[in-house]
């Protein structure tokens, strides 16, 4: 698990693929990112107006 938050906070990994090295669903990664003090969205601000933008 640990190893798989570190690349997905590298943002080597998509969150779907780090769940599936972790051996758990993807729902249940990202809701336990907390405990590696990962955050799981992580927009920049211009990001984020962008993506409110388009939506």
């Amino acid at each position: 698990m640990a190893m798989a938050v570190k690349l997905f906070e590298m943002k080597l990994i998509s969150s779907g693929l780090a769940a599936q090295l972790a051996g758990i669903d993807r729902v249940t990664f990202l809701l336990n990112l907390h405990r590696y003090g990962v955050a799981m969205i992580d927009l920049t601000e211009e990001e984020l107006i962008s993506d409110l933008a388009n939506a």
